[in-house]
């Protein structure tokens, strides 16, 4: 997958939403970042809201689950 270049935007919300924020990434094992991506899409998709270079948007797919890993490796 080619690397994109991204912007940086900044919002303020109450400690609320972002706690349901937080809560709804964890939920997806996502970072809050691609959360805030896939719900804006969602949003946009579902409301008929034109995407920019729509081809080219993708949904992240959620994270896979980690397994703990064993500190105690054998050479």
């Amino acid at each position: 997958m080619a690397v994109t270049k991204t912007t940086v935007i900044s919002v303020r919300v109450p400690p609320d939403i972002k706690a349901a924020l937080s809560a709804a990434a964890q939920a997806e094992r996502r970072s809050l970042a691609t959360m805030v991506e896939v719900m804006v899409l969602d949003y946009c998709r579902t409301r008929s809201i034109p995407l920019p270079a729509a081809d080219m948007v993708e949904t992240a797919p959620a994270a896979p689950s980690r397994k703990k890993q064993n500190s105690s490796r054998k050479s």
